[in-house]
């Protein structure tokens, strides 16, 4: 899938600036980028419109939530990777890492079942070519299911998996430090009753010490076996970040306090957090602001989460409220994720990357403020939105 194409009267956003120009691509990489103009016939005119380097995504729900769109509602693979995929290249993302997460007691939940279809389906569209984006694996790892390793299986060796994420929700800590707040999520979005809720409750501390530290112990030497990056998930205490530190992790995915992501800058671990975070002016779950880390310097990546198009509204409110310049917004979508997680060929406007490409256009919004809209998106020099 490699394409060519010239591009004329756009505004680059560079890794430090915004420069007018003109970009060429030969064989799906960049190949030119130039200020002025471009005498080619059949150049593309952005009529000042924004480029700006695909995506990339490392951390979404979105997948999960097509193949339940509603509690105990299964969805078939293909449809809902097609869904998925499209809406994901829509928002202007050219590089996904799907967010399976593997764990969970109820048999009900999408996580409480083998992945085996939903991988043969994604391995299947990609060699036929019918994916827009460019698809990775990022599974999230539920520490005190019983049923972990077991739903691991299906990933080990899998050529697409590059991230590995440890998590423990159990309620009282961590993300869900706020009992009422864990009650709203679970009985609203995954429909259970009070009376299951409590259950889960009461048996939480007993799964936790039972099998958290072993699948912990399982999955960072998985990690360091075979090169995978790691990530931890929902640090609130410097202890937390400490631990994911000494086992390799190199980074701090949604940190829940300024402390924990002080602490992740200080060790060197990159802190992601999500954009409906900064969108919504806050958390859902009632912890640290993304934004507010943003202003304190402790924001690196930032991830759509459970809604693909907050990304491109997140930058755009980071920027509309002068916490950082365009050229830095868009690298916690471009190039720190990509290079966090080992894609050097993508992730920003430079001769020789992969032409992974935005048409970007900001509207203003009278009175309040702007909002990006995608107008084309390439991959590899092909448009595929």
């Amino acid at each position: 899938m490699r394409g060519s194409v010239v591009i004329k009267n756009a505004r680059l956003i560079m890794n430090h600036e915004v420069i007018q120009g003109s970009l060429s691509v030969v064989n799906g990489r960049i190949d030119s980028i130039d200020t002025g103009g471009s005498s080619a016939v059949d150049a593309i005119d952005f009529e000042g419109d924004f480029l700006m380097p695909g995506m990339v995504e490392i951390h979404t729900d979105n997948f999960e939530r097509h193949l339940m769109p509603r509690p105990k509602v299964m969805w078939a693979e293909r449809p809902a990777l097609m869904a998925h995929d499209a809406e994901i290249a829509c928002a202007g993302i050219t590089t996904v890492f799907d967010a399976l997460g593997v764990g969970e007691a109820d048999t009900e939940s999408v996580r409480g079942q083998t992945w085996g279809a939903v991988l043969l389906a994604l391995d299947q569209y990609t060699k036929e070519n019918l994916l827009r984006a460019d698809h990775y694996l990022h599974v999230r790892c539920e520490l005190p299911a019983p049923n972990t390793i077991e739903l691991f299986e299906p990933f080990n060796g899998h050529p697409r998996l590059k991230l590995i994420s440890l998590m423990d929700h159990t309620p009282g800590q961590r993300q869900w430090e706020d009992i009422e707040q864990a009650r709203v999520y679970f009985t609203g979005k995954k429909g259970w009753s009070h009376e299951k809720f409590l259950d889960k409750v009461s048996n939480a501390a007993m799964l936790q010490s039972q099998f958290s530290a072993p699948h912990r112990q399982y999955f960072v030497d998985y990690s360091k076996r075979t090169g995978i990056h790691l990530a931890s998930h929902d640090d609130t205490t410097e202890a937390h970040v400490e631990q994911a530190f000494a086992e390799g992790a190199s980074m701090s995915e949604f940190p829940t306090t300024v402390a924990a992501a002080r602490c992740a800058k200080k060790l060197g671990l990159l802190t992601v957090m999500g954009g409906p975070n900064v969108v919504r002016g806050g958390s859902h779950s009632g912890n640290v602001s993304a934004t507010e880390l943003a202003k304190l310097g402790l924001l690196d990546v930032l991830s759509s989460d459970y809604v693909p198009g907050s990304l491109l509204s997140a930058v755009t409110r980071l920027v509309h409220e002068g916490v950082m310049t365009l050229p830095d917004a868009i690298a916690t979508v471009t190039r720190h994720p990509a290079q966090a997680t080992g894609l050097t060929d993508r992730g920003a406007l430079e001769i020789g990357l992969r032409a992974d490409l935005v048409r970007m256009r900001l509207h203003e919004i009278t009175g309040q403020s702007s909002h990006a809209l995608t107008r084309s998106v390439w991959r590899e020099g092909c448009q595929v939105v």
